[in-house]
């Protein structure tokens, strides 16, 4: 499998740019947006990069498309599902820990 770079360094410096703002930081001081907020910013840039390997795979079934777009853009909705998953998995497992522990 292959890992995009440019998408791995493009959100990494989305988030360092979040922190940078005034406010951004927001959620370390206690105040503004959260964690909630964060989770919906993430999963909206999750369903918007599956919306664009769908549109590539239709531009490329049309014959409208450059094949190395259509398998990056494939590449990095498959790249994003698995990342879904796996922090799905997490929260799953952590949860189950918690609601196991004695009170």
């Amino acid at each position: 499998m292959t890992v995009n770079l440019a998408a791995g360094a493009a959100a990494y410096a989305k988030a360092a740019k979040q922190l940078a703002m005034p406010g951004g930081n927001a959620a370390v001081k206690g105040t503004g947006s959260g964690f909630g907020d964060m989770l919906k910013s993430a999963l909206t840039d999750a369903i918007d990069t599956q919306k664009t390997g769908e549109t590539a795979s239709l531009q490329a079934a049309t014959g409208k498309a450059d094949i190395n777009s259509v398998v990056a853009a494939v590449n990095n909705a498959e790249l994003t599902l698995q990342t879904v998953l796996a922090v799905r998995d997490k929260v799953v497992a952590a949860y189950t820990e918690i609601m196991h522990m004695t009170v």
